[in-house]
């Protein structure tokens, strides 16, 4: 079975938001197109306008009603490898297909060493692991290191693709290893949770949780009503959004 390597101190990983995400999947789309004739690629498809359509996708998103009645409100969860710092994937490996990067803690898969055994994806609790029928291999998220590491592309924009297509912000990249970086001050700004943490994996990504819903107008930081200017003698513009605000405020 495959070792791990010493735990090293870089551990690179996303901040999933899920008070912002609004599961318009343009993650999972980007995520496709990317990989497609990236790092994995090509990452099939099945019978995609048939009855029983599928494929390989790194990105999955899943939808679910939380909360009852007024309280109750619509989340949308991301899902995709963790790159746990303990991945019972590679442990599992009989060929060494599955490894674990020491440098960065990026969990990968070496196709030409793997059988297809599927191994991998019994033993991930989280549902990751994705099988190349075609292929004859499994393939996973690889944190786009094809692009994060690419000297060509602006700094700025070494990010994986799902999050540099993220329209609400709600997926954040950096090293969850450096207490002092921008994703770990966000984790512990917003009380991140890691997955399913009585597995014992340690999954290196995070969640933020939703933030209690603003219902009352005095939630958003916002008057009861909007303040205009005192209107010159004349002036009727100031009366007209008086009126407009009255009623709409009703």
């Amino acid at each position: 079975m495959t070792t791990l390597p010493p735990a090293g101190g870089k551990k690179l990983g996303l901040v999933i938001d899920l008070d912002t995400c609004v599961g318009c999947h343009a993650c999972a789309v980007n995520c496709k197109e990317w990989n497609t004739g990236g790092h994995s690629g090509p990452l099939p498809d099945y019978d995609p306008y048939g009855a029983d359509p599928n494929g390989v996708w790194f990105n999955r998103i899943h939808t679910f009603e939380a909360g009852e009645g007024t309280q109750s409100r619509t989340v949308h969860f991301p899902r995709s490898c963790l790159h746990c710092e303990e991945p019972a994937c590679v442990t599992v490996c009989p060929t060494g297909a599955s490894y674990k990067r020491e440098e960065d803690g990026i969990v990968l898969v070496n196709e030409d060493a793997c059988i297809g055994c599927k191994l991998c994806s019994w033993a991930c609790p989280y549902g990751a692991r994705e099988q190349d029928t075609d292929a004859g291999v499994m393939k996973k998220c690889t944190l786009c290191i094809d692009r994060i590491y690419n000297q060509n592309i602006p700094e700025a924009e070494r990010v994986p693709a799902c999050v540099s297509t993220c329209p609400s912000s709600a997926r954040h990249f950096g090293d969850l290893g450096d207490p002092d970086s921008d994703v770990s001050r966000l984790v512990a700004e917003r009380g991140g949770k890691e997955l399913m943490p009585e597995l014992g994996y340690k999954p290196v990504n995070r969640y933020l949780p939703p933030r209690p819903a603003r219902r009352n107008v005095g939630d958003t930081g916002t008057g009861d009503r909007l303040t205009y200017r005192t209107p010159e003698p004349g002036d009727k513009s100031g009366r007209f959004l008086n009126w407009v605000d009255r009623v709409l405020s009703r």
